[in-house]
């Protein structure tokens, strides 16, 4: 493994500084240090995972808590009644550069549509 796919294993271990938004034993959530949106906080299983469908695969549990706390933090942050994004990148086609999935929660403006325009429907 790289020391690169370990970023959130060394910021779980406190050997990384990071700002973090919420934590409990099996999930850590931090804001981005490149924020894509006012709002953008990765929220990460302490449990390492390749990517959204691996953990699917082997805990679904985890995978909903994952949502969970992102809503929540959604709702602490005052963005949820005005919406919010949730993002898993999986591989490499799909930007995804930390091999440690990781479930983007992004808001607090007007996000655009998936490809950039408005959505419809």
């Amino acid at each position: 493994m790289s020391e690169e796919t370990e970023l959130f294993q060394r910021i779980i271990a406190r050997e990384i500084p990071a700002d973090i938004v919420r934590e409990n034993d099996r999930v850590i959530a931090i804001r981005d240090i490149n924020p894509q949106a006012p709002t953008h906080v990765l929220v990460v299983p302490k449990q390492r995972y390749r990517n959204a469908a691996e953990l699917a695969a082997a805990d679904p549990a985890l995978l909903a808590e994952l949502i969970t706390t992102a809503n929540e933090i959604a709702e602490a942050e005052g963005i949820a009644e005005s919406g919010y994004r949730l993002l898993f990148n999986t591989n490499a086609d799909a930007g995804q550069t930390i091999f440690h999935v990781h479930l983007h929660l992004l808001g607090g403006e007007w996000l655009g549509g998936m490809t950039g325009g408005p959505l419809k429907g």
